[in-house]
């Protein structure tokens, strides 16, 4: 079997040595693996894969080719006993759902904290008043009206199962199927780099110049033919976004394969940036917004990609971020109007259909930014604005507060 997942590797693309083989295969026989595939999986990947950007291709091959071995589990006799003795949640009084509308964020917070601190016994989840499952206002996957998350991910999970997340997809920059347009479209770019004003000595214009002139030197200046084009690309990643992740990764990979630009920098946010840009979401790596915003002026495009899709807590209120835990000071909508103000030619590419824009924290974020749709056309018409053949304006609507919204529910 090991025999076929060496070639099943080579077929992805990782080109795995003959010496590299050997020396997993003697890790193999000396127990290093302890029979367990989730240990081989990391194993492998630490002897065979030689480059971070391929972490990505080696979860894919090695989901594919193991699905299904590790389906087969034994229940533990803890377990056992937990599910021979079932406890129905109970439901919320009626004096604990009328508070509910009254109590604001940081109230919210107060309760959870506190709830926790209480906690000693087996707890259940279901629909407690504070908890971490079920539909409390706090949760790990209940229909909760702040959403945040509080662990429970990750535990007990199978080596496919790891694999099948691609946790570093957003490592890739090789995708290169259907990006030859989006490439094109970026290419467009090149044009703010051109400067009209002729402050650079032309050595070959000058000495044709000369030459005609029967040798009097005639100095020619020209544009400068230096790249002065600077990209900041922001992305979205995860939650309501996974769906869009293929369309996301081909407009990353034409941006990182353009050789046109000055500089290019990118980072990762989840539904609205913060205090933190990330340079690995799903290793929490990133460096603050603030240093990021030091480096930036008003030289640099801005192409930020997201859904702007969220609950109208993580874009108006301090402390709204969904991640428990994480304390915004400053209400997502401030760090976004920074940086607008920063860099001036910037624009915000959506991959929701259009119809959806009327949504409260969609039409906000358009109060901010110019949006587009992350279509070739949008993308093209983005590129346009960004150069200055178009005007460069957000939406000319009226602010609208998201949570009157949410409040009207």
């Amino acid at each position: 079997m090991f025999v076929d997942f060496l070639y099943h590797l080579r077929g992805h693309g990782i080109r795995v040595t003959p010496t590299e083989w050997l020396a997993l295969m003697e890790a193999l026989a000396r127990g290093h693996a302890r029979a367990s595939l989730g240990v081989f999986y990391h194993l492998a990947r630490a002897m065979v894969v030689k480059r971070e950007s391929l972490f990505d291709t080696y979860d894919r091959a090695f989901a594919e080719f193991f699905e299904g071995v590790d389906r087969q589990f034994d229940l533990t006799d803890e377990l056992l006993s937990w599910l021979s003795n079932p406890q129905l949640p109970r439901e919320l009084t009626e004096a604990e759902r009328e508070q509910i509308p009254h109590m604001d964020l940081e109230t919210l917070h107060e309760q959870f904290e506190k709830r926790l601190a209480e906690q000693k016994e087996r707890h259940d989840g279901g629909r407690h008043w504070v908890g971490t499952g079920g539909v409390s206002p706090f949760g790990n996957g209940g229909s909760n009206p702040q959403g945040i998350r509080v662990g429970g991910s990750g535990g007990g999970r199978t080596a496919v199962k790891v694999a099948g997340d691609r946790r570093y997809r957003n490592l890739r920059s090789d995708i290169v199927l259907d990006t030859r347009q989006m490439g094109s479209a970026l290419r467009r770019l090149r044009r703010l780099s051109s400067d009209d004003q002729a402050h650079e000595l032309d050595l070959e214009k000058t000495i044709d110049q000369s030459a005609r002139n029967g040798g009097e030197i005639e100095i020619v200046m020209g544009p400068p033919r230096r790249n002065r084009l600077r990209v900041l690309l922001l992305m979205d990643v995860g939650g309501s976004m996974d769906p869009h992740a293929a369309l996301c990764e081909k407009l990353f990979s034409a941006a990182h394969a353009s050789t046109h630009f000055k500089a290019f920098k990118h980072y990762y946010f989840h539904n609205c940036p913060y205090e933190r840009l990330y340079s690995d979401m799903s290793q929490l790596k990133g460096r603050p917004t603030a240093e990021v915003l030091k480096e930036v002026d008003e030289r640099w495009c801005v192409i930020l990609v997201g859904d702007a899709y969220m609950h109208p807590y993580e874009l108006t209120q301090r402390g709204g971020i969904i991640n428990y835990g994480a304390r915004n000071e400053e209400t997502g909508l401030q760090w976004l109007q920074r940086l607008r103000q920063r860099c001036p030619a910037s624009v915000w590419l959506n991959p929701e259909s259009e119809r959806v824009w009327g949504a409260p924290t969609i039409k906000t974020v358009r109060t901010v930014f110019p949006m587009f749709p992350l279509t070739l056309d949008g993308l093209t018409e983005a590129v346009d604005t960004l150069r200055g053949a178009k005007p460069n304006v957000a939406t000319k609507e009226q602010p609208v507060d998201p949570m009157a919204a949410f409040r009207s529910l």
